[in-house]
């Protein structure tokens, strides 16, 4: 059986054009070993190259999945080395079109003609996208501090006070927005735009629809500027009034790419009281002053852990971190976090905390950053805002 259905997933792959090259995938070079087992798991390596559209991965996956026989496919995704090819053991295929979704019969993503910048060009000039209204990146010095909970909540809280709201994933090392948004389905195509997903009042968009779910994106940054660039650009996001952005941590490819691709109104940064976290936090709000994006204020997350059963606080992380990196970044500080169970039920579940429990402490903190942005904003001249 091996032999037969492997001969069939060639078949399939032999149907899809590599969207660069406009060749088949055996003669670019960009799928390599596939391997299949009797009992219909198949597993290959695609091989992207900078210019390369990311969603091959997923026009891939599902063309294989059509195959009679195919019970599991694993598509393993690698930087291709510097002329874009792979290994001569590639296996044969091509781009076609996936099963479209929505009515629609085009790609699982549209595909941008122009390649990424080479690595030593100069930096490419920001677009204005006035349709996005104000663009606000979430950020952290490091990991683990809760922004991606606060970029949710609070995008959440901006749709309940009846801002029209989009929120992108931007974190593809670590894309936790399906989870959190409690929708995890690919996406549709309709007329070369791709539909963004709609939960509890807003638009979202995330390469972890994409891609799945145990797929690590071992990518540099070429690949991970084409895919901000496509998700800004390519996805039918409409007139918003702000397009809140969850950024990875640190201070790399992806906050550069995201400032070089579109003029950001401001950031939020968000930290916990330990010092560790301020640290990092600090630094991640100089780089942003450093390439001229206005800092909105700083968000302190797990001030205190709020016992469920007495409501006594206490200081796990220490006290005073976010107000000590306030008072020294002379920005305000937009809300202090509490550290409550419900937070983390609600991140896991995809119901966050200002949906299912506004009155808590956690949420009138998170609404509290939304109420803040929008009073910052309003004496902020710049892109109107209904």
């Amino acid at each position: 059986m091996s032999d037969t259905l492997t001969a069939r997933v060639d078949e399939a792959l032999l149907r899809i054009r590599h969207p660069r090259t406009g060749t088949d995938l055996l003669a670019s070079e960009s799928v390599r070993d596939v391997a299949t087992t009797t009992s219909g798991k198949v597993r290959l390596t695609l091989l992207l190259a900078p210019g390369d559209d990311p969603s091959l991965a997923l026009t891939i996956r599902r063309a294989v999945e059509a195959v009679e026989g195919v019970t599991n496919v694993q598509v393993d995704v690698k930087e291709a080395g510097p002329a874009g090819g792979g290994a001569p053991h590639g296996a044969p295929g091509g781009h076609g079109k996936a099963p479209g979704a929505g009515g629609s019969s085009g790609r699982a993503l549209p595909v941008m003609d122009q390649p990424a910048a080479p690595a030593r060009a100069a930096a490419p000039t920001p677009v204005p996208l006035p349709n996005l209204g104000r663009i606000i990146a979430v950020s952290s010095g490091k990991g683990g501090v809760g922004k991606s909970t606060v970029a949710v909540n609070v995008a959440i809280a901006l749709a309940k006070a009846g801002k029209r709201v989009g929120l992108m994933d931007a974190d593809v090392y670590g894309p936790n927005m399906p989870r959190m948004m409690g929708l995890n389905e690919p996406p549709a195509v309709i007329n070369e735009r791709i539909i963004p997903l709609q939960a509890h009042g807003v638009k979202f968009m995330s390469i972890g629809v994409l891609i799945d779910r145990d797929q690590p994106a071992i990518w540099r940054g070429p690949i991970i500027m084409k895919i901000i660039g496509q998700f800004l650009r390519d996805v039918a996001w409409g007139e918003l009034d702000y397009f809140i952005v969850d950024m990875p941590p640190g201070t790399g490819d992806a906050q550069l790419s995201l400032v070089q691709s579109t003029n950001l109104a401001g950031a939020i940064i968000v930290t916990t009281p330990q010092e560790v976290s301020v640290g990092d936090a600090l630094r991640g709000a100089k780089m942003f002053q450093r390439v001229d994006v206005p800092v909105i204020g700083i968000v302190e997350n797990m001030s205190w852990f709020e016992c469920p059963h007495c409501g006594k606080p206490s200081s796990l992380f220490g006290e005073g971190g976010g107000e000590r990196l306030a008072a020294e970044l002379q920005l305000p500080l937009l809300a202090q976090i509490p550290l409550a169970p419900r937070v983390r039920e609600g991140g896991d579940a995809g119901a966050p905390i200002v949906v299912t429990d506004e009155t808590s402490g956690a949420a009138r903190a998170l609404s509290q950053v939304a109420d803040r942005v929008v009073a910052h904003f309003a004496t902020t001249p710049g892109v109107s805002i209904l």
